[in-house]
C-alpha cells in the first residue's frame, strides 16, 4: 500500500475517479501500470508492490485474483491494486499504489474501498511497503490494525570469505540448481520448510517457473544440498539491479530453506556461506534479506551474522463489520 509520504489531510477527489476491476489487464494497461510502479519506486525509494503481485500483473495468476485500476475522466491511470482471494485461506490479500502526482486526492481511499467491497465477508490484509506515513494514515483511518511486520535486514559483504569450504555432514554434497530437473524436489522441500508461512509455503511449479524466466534468475547462485538423491535444503540468491533496492546493485538471500527432517545439521549456515560468497564474487558490496519481526530466533541469528535492520513492511488487516 503506497499512498503518500506527504503530510496533510486525506481528501475527496477534486475530479471523478473511475475504479475498474478485471481478471486480467490487456498489455497496454499492464505497461501503464508498470510505468506507474517505476514512478512510485523513484519517488518513494521503495518497491510499491511485491514481486509476486508484479508477476501476476504481467503473467496472470490464480483465477481468484483481480487487477483494480483507478483513472480520471480523461482516462489517465491514477492508481492500481492487486487483489487475491486465495482458496482455503481466511483472508483476502491486496496491495495498492497511487501515482505520485495523484496523491492526496482520495485515489487511495477509492481503490481501497473497492477492494474491500470485493473482499466481501473475508478479512482483508494489505501490505504497506516501507511503512510510509500516508499508508499508515490511510490504513488506520479505515480501521486497520497491524497484523505482521516484515523486516528488511542488510549487511556488507566485505567480510565474507570469498572461498568458503563449509564442513558438510557425511554424505552431503552441494550442487547448483538444474532448470528442468530440480523443480519438483525443490518445491517439495520448500513446502515443508515453509509450511507455516502464509505466502512462501504455497508456491506452485508455475510460481517457480515464472521466476526462472525472469532476467535476474541465475542458477549459478541457487545452491542445493543433497544426500543419497534426496534434497535436504537450499539457498537461492538474487541480485537486484541498481535503482530497485538502492543506487547500487545489491544481493539478496532470496529463499533459504531446510527440510524439517534435516534441521540440526548446520546446513543453513553452510548454504548461507556459499551464497554470500557467490554474491561477493559478483562484485556486490551488500546483501539484504527479509524476516518476520516476531521470528526472534531468526532475527537474533541474522544480527549475530552482521545483519542490521534497514526497512520495515507492514501488513495491515481489517475484519468486515458484522
Amino acid at each position: 500500500m503506497t499512498a503518500s509520504p506527504e503530510t496533510g489531510p486525506l481528501s475527496t477527489p477534486a475530479d471523478p475517479v473511475s475504479v475498474e476491476v478485471t481478471d486480467r489487464l490487456p498489455p497496454a494497461a499492464v505497461a501503464e501500470v508498470l510505468a506507474l510502479l517505476e514512478a512510485a519506486l523513484a519517488a518513494d525509494g521503495v518497491r510499491p508492490v511485491s514481486e509476486e503481485s508484479e508477476l501476476r500483473l504481467q503473467h496472470g495468476g490464480v483465477p481468484s485474483g483481480s487487477d483494480v485500476t483507478a483513472r480520471d475522466a480523461a482516462g489517465t491511470l491514477l492508481g492500481y491494486a492487486r487483489l487475491e482471494l486465495p482458496a482455503g485461506a481466511p483472508d483476502a490479500e491486496a496491495e495498492l499504489v497511487v501515482a505520485p502526482a495523484a496523491r492526496r486526492r482520495g485515489v487511495g481511499t477509492a481503490l481501497l474501498a473497492r477492494v474491500e467491497e470485493l473482499a466481501g465477508d473475508r478479512p482483508l490484509a494489505t501490505w504497506a511497503h516501507g511503512q510510509l506515513p500516508g499508508s499508515t494514515e490511510l490504513a488506520t483511518g479505515r480501521g486497520y490494525t497491524q497484523a505482521r511486520v516484515l523486516l528488511q535486514m542488510r549487511r556488507p559483504l566485505d567480510g565474507v570469505d570469498p572461498d568458503p569450504h563449509p564442513a558438510l555432514p557425511a554424505g552431503v554434497t552441494v550442487a547448483t540448481f538444474r532448470p528442468g530437473t530440480d523443480e519438483d524436489a525443490w518445491l517439495q522441500v520448500n513446502a515443508r520448510a515453509f509450511a507455516a508461512h502464509p505466502e512462501q509455503g504455497r508456491w506452485t511449479r508455475t510460481d517457480l517457473e515464472l521466476r526462472e524466466a525472469e532476467a535476474w534468475f541465475d542458477p549459478a547462485g541457487f545452491f542445493l544440498a543433497w544426500r543419497d538423491g534426496r534434497l535436504l535444503g537450499s539457498h537461492w540468491t538474487k541480485v537486484h539491479p541498481a535503482g530497485e533496492a538502492g543506487d547500487q546493485p545489491i544481493g539478496e538471500v532470496y529463499v533459504l530453506g531446510i527440510d524439517p527432517d534435516a534441521q540440526g545439521m548446520r546446513l543453513g549456515r553452510a548454504l548461507t556461506d556459499l551464497g554470500l560468497a557467490h554474491l561477493r564474487a559478483r562484485g556486490l558490496s551488500h546483501v539484504l534479506l527479509y524476516v518476520e519481526e516476531d521470528n526472534t530466533a531468526a532475527v537474533s541469528l541474522y544480527e549475530r551474522s552482521g545483519f542490521t535492520r534497514f526497512a520495515v513492511d507492514v501488513s495491515w488487516r481489517r475484519s468486515p463489520a458484522r
